[in-house]
């Protein structure tokens, strides 16, 4: 596996993020041909980690993990940036959005790729930084005070987890992360690293912030949910405790038992919001909790569940949070209930976002189909019977929360006769691509499963 590409794809998004800045006409442009340019050098990495190949230096590593996930964020993140282009053109202060959303991107890039836990630590505050000017990006009052919320929650989580990663050193003399593969933690180490990623993440009761975050713009939410910043804590789970470190089994319950109660309770809560972004962001914390769940559950079959549905989720989700951002610049309301008709006057938004929300509720043959079903399976054959009703009751309310949702908005009598799709074709292309990738992804689904495959057996040599 090449260096030069892995210090391409960290490099690129930063130094792009940085030109923004001196070179302020069309940065639009630039920040989409930056975002596309670290999405290529990725794939780049793609078959010499399909083959097994790694990359490890004293700063910076390659596995298998770290390319499935960068492959997911940056593709996510370069179509985000292309649908910014038609939907933040009205907005002032593009030049700070879009050099925080490059930003952005490169620091999710530079955490997968980091090879020790103090690196982690960085590109994980940078991330945070990001999220929280993109947050607070109309600087209303509103605005300011749920980016505020957003970045106490995750800086305190975050520092938490840097006591953690100290715990980790006096231990064991390295923050390494390749040197620390196999060793053992503390149940005080393990506890504190899990809040970080809990904050992350957004796990009950750390999960107040990200409903608020919906306050941003619709790119800037669905980088927050599908493609970088929630993420995160996803990736920082499966790499920490899946990966590198060994744990107590009896703490992968602990972590299992708190995930699926997260996802109910987020499930619940999504059934009762009228505002069209807390229902999406509702879904968000109940379907990482959903994942989280599947990599805490022990087992080969719950481990290939929750990496399928990270790629079909992100695809989804951000599917669903840019046709959210159509409709409410359409209609000029978040509240479902003053919609109605949208299939008839925004067909392409409509099908797509049945599309992406199929795949979330995982309906067959759409992409997140295959995870849940092996989410489910996994605790079936650990014969965890309680684990696997509750993953049921998760899928059940996912399904009940996206029909509500998609029968309130895009069926019935029109609520706003006079708006069309007409000035919007880039942020059509857009939802368009994450629908039909969310198709593709299910039928032939055997592509991203021979990936999800290696990166399983790679993470299952500790199990």
């Amino acid at each position: 596996m090449s260096s030069t590409n892995v210090l391409l794809s960290i490099i690129i998004p930063i130094a792009g993020s940085l030109s923004i800045l001196v070179w302020r006409r069309k940065q639009a442009h630039f920040a989409l041909f930056t975002a596309a340019a670290a999405f290529l050098s990725v794939t780049w990495l793609i078959p010499p980690a399909m083959r097994g190949e790694t990359f490890v230096s004293p700063y910076f590593m390659a596995d298998g993990l770290s390319v499935f996930f960068a492959a997911i964020s940056s593709l996510v993140g370069a179509l985000i940036v292309l649908y910014s282009i038609g939907y933040m053109k009205k907005y002032r202060n593009l030049t700070e959005y879009y050099f925080c959303v490059t930003l952005f991107i490169g620091s999710m890039l530079g955490l997968v790729f980091s090879a020790n836990l103090i690196l982690v630590y960085v590109f994980w505050e940078m991330a945070a930084i990001c999220s929280w000017r993109l947050i607070g990006f109309h600087r209303g009052e509103k605005d300011i005070w749920a980016a505020n919320k957003a970045f106490l929650i995750t800086f305190l989580g975050a520092s938490v987890m840097l006591v953690g990663f100290v715990m980790v050193y006096l231990d064991a003399g390295t923050f390494n992360l390749a040197e620390l593969r196999g060793s053992g933690i503390t149940g005080l180490a393990f506890l504190l690293i899990f809040i970080g990623i809990m904050a992350k993440s957004c796990v009950f009761p750390l999960h107040t912030w990200l409903p608020d975050a919906g306050i941003a713009p619709s790119p800037v939410t669905a980088l927050l949910h599908a493609a970088v910043l929630v993420k995160i804590g996803i990736y920082g789970y499966a790499r920490f405790f899946c990966d590198v470190f060994r744990i107590p089994q009896e703490a992968g319950r602990y972590v299992a038992a708190l995930a699926i109660t997260s996802a109910v309770i987020a499930g619940c809560s999504a059934l009762r919001e009228r505002n069209i972004k807390r229902i999406l962001a509702y879904s968000t914390i109940s379907q990482l909790a959903f994942i989280l769940f599947g990599l805490a559950v022990t087992g080969v079959i719950g481990m290939t569940g929750a990496l399928l549905f990270i790629f079909a989720h992100a695809l989804g989700k951000a599917g669903l949070f840019l046709c959210a951002g159509i409709i409410e610049q359409k209609t000029g309301t978040k509240d479902i209930k003053q919609m109605g008709g949208m299939m008839k006057v925004l067909p392409v938004t409509g099908v797509a976002s049945a599309l992406c929300a199929l795949s979330v509720a995982g309906i067959p043959p759409l992409a997140g189909f295959w995870g849940k079903f092996l989410i489910i399976v996994g605790p079936i054959k650990e014969h965890q019977f309680i684990f696997a009703g509750l993953a049921v009751a998760s899928c059940i309310l996912t399904l009940l929360y996206l029909i509500r949702l998609f029968d309130t908005v895009f069926l019935g009598d029109v609520s706003h006769p006079g708006i069309s799709e007409r000035s919007s074709s880039l942020m059509l292309i857009s939802v368009s691509v994450l629908a039909l990738l969310s198709l593709l992804g299910g039928i032939f689904a055997g592509i991203p499963g021979e990936f999800v495959q290696v990166v399983r057996d790679q993470i299952m040599v500790l199990r």
